[in-house]
Parts: structure tokens; C-alpha cells; sequence
């Protein structure tokens, strides 16, 4: 049956990620299934008015539309400016885990909520920061669900309230995916780090999994930052930020055990059917890509024993290197390595 977590106030956290001295509101035994109900930021902020039904309903969204969830968030919880705009779901124990140990949290399903979302430019944080927006005030373009083809897409117009419209697939799946710090403080929401929380790596989809290292006893596992779509990159500082409910695995993988599959794990591991993907961060995208390389070489060396000169061979000859995103303070590299390219080496 599982556990379901929703995202009414007391649910959440809004701006911050949670502290060690955050009890959990879930304690499961590993291998445990977790539904997560998750409302995004995209409508309930102060620069939107703080009325989702109201902001919304300009853009032709029925009121019974809008989750409840998300009025009764903008309408009881405060969240100071300086805050990031996430809401987070408060954190859930995996019984056993302590630091040394990873958690590994698969995605099984990423379902949508609502058949809109939102993709804003704001702060001067997106790419192109003094550039876009051209004016001071926050861009938020408004983006609904149609099927093509009988596939789920999102559409744009091409003009401000123009008739042609621009469509793309949907891949929805969580923002943030993390641990809870070491700290007493709670982190902001907004950078990423080795506890994971806002990687916005879009390979996050159903059936991957974001492997993190345990930094307090029971791992603390929170999500927030759902996404109906997003490009490498999220360049414009926000993606296709829309509601999803998340449907989670938390597993549990002892020090010795993943030290044997991923080495001294330092930061977020990802990992599909197809590739093992390997992280770096950093203030400086430069150097966030050499440790994301430096990252993908350990793994290499403790997965399957490469040669270190043979390992760096190899990802520049058969790996990419890709941006997660550059909007979020601390910028994102992630390494797509094909696992199949190893099949003959053995476990």
C-alpha cells in the first residue's frame, strides 16, 4: 500500500530545506513506496499577488482548477523575501540510515495535478542577468497542457496573446531530491549541494533514481520544485514549474555496499536504465564541470576498476558532459555514462 505524505501547510516547509533538528514526518523501512503530493511555487508568490486563484484566473484557469493546497499555502505559511520561493515537503526517516550509508530515491511515477504551469525570469539569476528581463519587473509566461498526437504537451504562444502557439513534450519530475544537512540552520531552498535538494537534473524522471549520501541518522528525504518539463540549462531561471503527486521508492544502501558501487559518494549520483550519471557543483560553471568530471572518474575507478589516465580516456571519447542548470546560485554539471559500454567488464 505505501505511505502518502500531502502538502497542505503542515506538510511543508516554504524557502528552506529542513535541519537535523526537524523531526520527520514519516519514519519507513527501506524499500518502503511514498506518495508525495508537491505544489509549486509558480502562482503563490508575493510578486504574483500571493492569490493563486486570483493570478491564475487571469490566465483563464477555473478556480475549482487550483489547488486547495496551494491557497491554503499562500493564504497561512509566511516566507521571509531573502527565502527561496521552494515549498518542500518536510522530511521522512528511512529507519537504519545512518552517515556513511546512501539513500537512493527512485522515481516511479510523476504525475501532473493541474494542466498548467508556469516559467518565469526573475531576480536577475536567469543566463542572460541584466539582459532579461528587460524590464525590473518579473516575467512569468503562463504555459497550458494540450495532447498532440495523443501525447501530453505544453504550449506557448509565439506572440503575447497571439493565435500560433509553440508546443514541446512533457517529462515531468521533481526539481529537488535531497538529504538533510548536517546543520542546525535550515538551508535555503534555492542552491544545491552534497546533500542534493534543488539539482534540477531533468533525467529525474519516472524510473530514475538520485542516489545521496546520509549526512544525519534516518537520511531526512524531502522533494519540492516540480517540473512539467525542463531543458539542460533551465536558462531563463525557471523551467515548466507545475504540481505534481510523486510516487517514491527509499532504499537503503549500507557504507560497505556503496562504497563498492559508487566509491567515497561526496555529492548526488543519478542513475536511469541507460546511464550512471555522476555530479559537480560549484559557484563557477568552469569548475563545476571539473568536478563533475573528477566525480565521474571516481566512479569509473570504483565501479569497475578503471585505470585513472584509462577512465579520463574514455569519458572524452564516450560520455557527455552536461549542464543541470545555471540559474540557481550554485551552477550544476552532470556526465551521462552508458552503463551497457561496460557490460563485458562485469559488476
Amino acid at each position: 500500500m505505501g505511505e502518502f505524505l500531502g502538502s497542505t501547510p503542515d506538510d511543508v516547509l516554504w524557502g528552506r530545506l529542513p535541519s537535523r533538528t526537524d523531526a520527520p514526518v514519516l519514519s519507513v523501512a527501506p524499500g518502503t513506496v511514498v506518495t508525495i503530493d508537491t505544489v509549486s511555487h509558480e502562482g503563490i508568490l508575493a510578486d504574483q499577488g500571493s492569490d493563486p486563484v486570483g493570478y491564475f484566473g487571469r490566465h483563464g484557469v477555473a478556480a475549482a482548477e487550483v489547488l486547495t493546497d496551494a491557497v491554503d499555502i499562500a493564504r497561512t505559511l509566511t516566507r521571509d523575501p531573502a527565502d527561496g520561493p521552494h515549498v518542500v515537503s518536510r522530511p521522512i526517516a528511512v529507519t537504519g540510515a545512518e552517515p556513511g550509508d546512501v539513500v537512493s530515491v527512485t522515481i516511479l511515477r510523476a504525475e501532473p495535478r493541474v494542466p498548467y504551469g508556469v516559467i518565469s525570469n526573475r531576480h536577475g539569476r536567469g543566463a542572460l542577468p541584466g539582459e532579461l528581463p528587460r524590464a525590473e519587473e518579473p516575467v512569468s509566461v503562463f504555459a497550458d497542457v494540450v495532447s498532440r498526437d495523443g501525447v501530453d504537451h505544453g504550449r506557448l504562444p509565439v506572440v503575447e496573446g497571439g493565435p500560433r502557439t509553440i508546443t514541446f513534450p512533457l517529462a515531468p519530475f521533481p526539481g529537488i531530491v535531497g538529504v538533510t544537512p548536517d546543520s542546525d540552520v535550515r538551508a535555503h531552498s534555492v542552491p544545491p549541494g552534497p546533500h542534493g535538494g534543488n539539482v534540477d537534473i531533468a533525467l529525474l524522471t519516472a524510473g530514475a533514481t538520485l542516489h545521496l549520501p546520509v549526512f544525519v541518522p534516518g537520511a531526512g528525504v524531502y522533494v519540492g520544485d516540480p517540473h512539467f518539463a525542463q531543458g539542460d540549462g533551465e536558462v531563463a531561471l525557471t523551467a515548466m514549474e507545475a504540481s505534481l503527486r510523486l510516487t517514491l521508492r527509499l532504499d537503503l544502501v549500507p557504507r560497505t555496499e556503496a562504497l563498492r558501487r559508487f566509491g567515497a559518494l561526496v555529492g548526488p549520483i543519478a542513475e536511469t536504465t541507460e546511464y550512471l550519471v555522476p555530479t559537480g557543483m560549484h559557484e563557477d560553471l568552469d569548475e563545476a564541470v571539473r568536478r563533475c568530471v573528477r566525480a565521474a572518474i571516481a566512479l569509473l575507478r570504483a565501479r569497475w576498476g578503471v585505470d585513472e589516465h584509462i577512465a579520463y580516456a574514455y569519458l572524452s571519447a564516450a560520455t557527455d558532459f552536461r549542464i543541470s542548470q545555471v540559474v540557481d546560485l550554485v551552477c550544476g554539471a552532470h556526465a551521462t555514462v552508458r552503463k551497457r559500454d561496460f557490460a563485458a567488464v562485469g559488476a
